[in-house]
């Protein structure tokens, strides 16, 4: 009983910390961006999905490094089918205060470097290589630990194949949950006791 007593005030101490809390060195982002999510249901009936898994340790405050991997896919009847893949390396910066508008939002900047491509089938064309993306982002957090996202991307592929580069403006959704890192754990805990 006494450990489940700590357990429970760990947890609500860890789910009741402030935002700053959750972009603090030592903690760890992960969850994912979907993009263009497109249901034909009249007409070319056009199919499409953008999925990026994400994680980032946070080497120091508003400042977190990690990895994505980036799958693909938009197809419509009759149409070629166009693949795109990447994995590589990310960075975030969030900005240093809480966007006033909204008491719980934070601005950030998102940057990755990969390797990546994009494929057309039937003869479509081919560009594999260098994946490079940078743009700006909003985090809106819906409870301490779990952030909604928006991020406005330039995504980009150059390297071989039929053109030297595939390139275009991406806006993304995502959800990311924000875990304490061990310290941040170690610290309520002493705290609790």
């Amino acid at each position: 009983m006494k450990k489940f007593t700590l357990f429970t005030i760990l947890a609500i101490s860890l789910s009741t910390l402030t935002l700053k809390a959750q972009i603090q060195k030592g903690n760890v982002m992960v969850g994912g961006n979907f993009a263009d999510l497109n249901l034909g249901l009249n007409g070319a009936k056009v199919f499409s999905l953008d999925i990026t898994p994400k994680a980032a340790w946070f080497i120091q405050d508003n400042v977190a490094l990690g990895g994505y991997v980036n799958l693909g896919i938009k197809t419509a009847k009759g149409s070629s089918t166009t693949t795109n893949y990447g994995v590589g390396a990310l960075g975030r910066y969030y900005t240093g205060s809480d966007v006033q508008v909204l008491r719980h939002g934070r601005l950030f900047a998102e940057a990755n470097v990969g390797i990546g491509g994009t494929n057309v089938s039937d003869g479509g064309g081919h560009t594999n290589g260098l994946d490079l993306g940078v743009g700006p982002g909003f985090a809106y957090f819906i409870t301490p630990n779990i952030g909604l996202e928006t991020l406005l991307k330039y995504k980009g592929v150059f390297g071989f194949g039929d053109s030297f580069n595939q390139s275009n403006l991406d806006l993304s959704f995502g959800l990311q949950i924000y875990l304490p890192g061990r310290s941040t754990a170690n610290k309520v805990k002493n705290d609790v006791r």
